[in-house]
């Protein structure tokens, strides 16, 4: 019988279907910065471990420089599917794919350098975060020291409202809605610029409860339907080039439960909170957006 963690995980992403996975490898955005991350990090005679293989594509990347590389997937179709793989290309017999639960695996030995791609917008769905915590734990007490680098680096997240239409040759849904980068989707009206919300350092301790509250200033008069939410993945930090190599999701975008009619000028006050791992619903029931009736509005103290 699957327990109760196994059963989320089936519906949280753990178990991605085999066509998801090459789809990322047709990803050039994806495929590129990472492999420019792997390559800056991963250095001549490094061992590496990746958790979350995949096709095993991030490992190949890895093995290029890394003397051994653990490559660690619970699904077994991704098992096979990546030891067929590593099997067809140069420096394949580098990787040992795992088959293992990355809540529970660790290497026969130290490592250099750690990779784990469960990432989706808002870092929702997959549990990123939570593994890397419980690989952070479980690795200090089997070999105490200090603790390998991460890849990615951080998470930068940002929030924007947006007039969204959501009709569908004339039927109307408020959905979810995944959109690419650029160009700005059709009948998407940005309202204001995006903030910041919140920021993950996997270098360091992260705290998976995400909370933010604040206020935006209305560029255009209109109705603000929904919230985007835009992630940035810092994959890896050139120092002396004073940059970063990032890679970006796709935008997510939400509808809220109750639209709000804006005037340019005005303030409008968002709010949300969820746990990071948890489901895009559980992120939709805490979104609020309100107006904010300036201080000369009020009524005056009698």
């Amino acid at each position: 019988m699957l327990t109760e963690r196994e059963i989320e995980s089936c519906y949280l992403g753990q178990f991605i279907p085999l066509h998801y996975h090459h789809n990322m490898l047709m990803d050039q955005n994806r495929m590129k910065n990472f492999k420019a991350a792997i390559d800056h990090v991963v250095f001549p005679g490094a061992k590496v471990l990746e958790l979350g293989g995949g096709t095993g594509v991030l490992s190949f990347f890895a093995a290029a420089h890394a003397d051994k590389v653990w490559c660690v997937e619970y699904n077994p179709d991704m098992v096979a599917e990546a030891r067929r793989l590593l099997a067809m290309n140069a420096n394949g017999d580098r990787v040992e794919v795992v088959h293992a639960d990355a809540f529970e695996y660790l290497p026969p030995e130290p490592v250099d350098v750690v990779i784990c791609e469960m990432i989706h917008v808002g870092m929702l769905r997959e549990k990123q975060v939570e593994v890397i915590a419980s690989f952070k734990q479980r690795y200090l007490a089997k070999f105490g020291g200090t603790l390998p680098v991460f890849i990615p680096d951080a998470i930068i997240m940002a929030v924007q409202p947006l007039q969204q239409q959501y009709a569908f040759e004339g039927f109307n849904a408020p959905i979810v809605q995944f959109q690419p980068l650029s160009p700005v989707a059709d009948g998407t009206l940005e309202m204001a610029a995006p903030a910041v919300y919140s920021v993950l350092d996997f270098q360091a301790a992260v705290d998976p409860l995400i909370r933010w509250s604040g206020s935006f200033t209305m560029a255009h008069s209109g109705t603000v339907t929904s919230l985007r939410f835009i992630t940035k993945n810092v994959l890896a930090v050139l120092m002396q080039q004073q940059t970063t190599i990032d890679w970006l999701n796709n935008h997510m975008v939400l509808p809220l439960a109750e639209p709000v009619q804006v005037v340019a000028g005005e303030m409008l006050h968002v709010a949300f909170s969820y746990r990071a791992g948890g489901s895009i619903p559980s992120l939709q029931a805490t979104m609020t957006a309100r107006l904010t009736v300036p201080l000369e509005r009020l009524p005056a103290l009698a």
